[in-house]
């Protein structure tokens, strides 16, 4: 339930997805609750790694991130090398200094996106936030306050428009649902299960 004792550990005994990492997407709609729930499956996992799409995206590229993706993080993993990306500020409006980013035994890659189709093959395993997009979208303004709300208008827009056309939920390993005091991570009902065939290229 709230401890994810048990889960870390399915996710550390499986197969390496990605060179020698165990690549884990944590997705869902904005607001959902994937960056709380990364942070405490991270530190279950001994301190993983957690790779924040919101440091590969950027005010005008909110969903055209995945080559920049494939190129300083996934193609360095794929050689057992050190990763090394520049993280977007989005206050400053421009990349940051590179970061590294070690190829241990699992890495979580957390946002809105995760599991699309271009990520699918390097993924061990794929985390759905099960919170409906209104809800998420609420707790999301909620969060970032009447300054954001702009931005807010055209992020709900560009989000349905890329699960509509790459979604992700179908193609999840597991439901995350948010209960009092921790999580509930439970198999997809069968009619969500994704039908593309696992490919994990080392």
């Amino acid at each position: 339930m709230d401890d994810l004792t048990d889960v870390a550990a399915a996710l550390r005994a499986l197969p390496p997805s990605c060179g020698p990492v165990r690549l884990v997407a944590v997705d869902g709609h904005a607001g959902s609750g994937k960056s709380t729930f990364a942070a405490r499956l991270a530190d279950a996992l001994g301190g993983a790694p957690v790779l924040r799409l919101d440091d590969l995206a950027t005010h005008d590229e909110l969903f055209a991130w995945l080559p920049r993706l494939l190129d300083q993080v996934i193609a360095p993993l794929a050689r057992g090398a050190d990763a090394r990306y520049a993280p977007y500020d989005w206050n400053l409006r421009r990349f940051g200094p590179p970061r590294p980013l070690a190829p241990a035994p699992v890495v979580l890659v957390e946002g809105v996106g995760a599991g699309r189709r271009g990520l699918r093959p390097y993924l061990a395993r794929l985390l759905w936030m099960d919170r409906g997009a209104e809800e998420s979208w609420r707790r999301g303004r909620r969060r970032d306050g009447p300054a954001q709300a702009g931005f807010w208008e055209g992020w709900t827009v560009a989000e349905t428009g890329h699960f509509a056309e790459d979604p992700s939920r179908p193609f999840a390993d597991a439901l995350v649902r948010e209960v009092r005091g921790g999580y509930v991570v439970s198999p997809p009902p069968p009619a969500t299960a994704g039908t593309e065939p696992a490919a994990h290229p080392t």
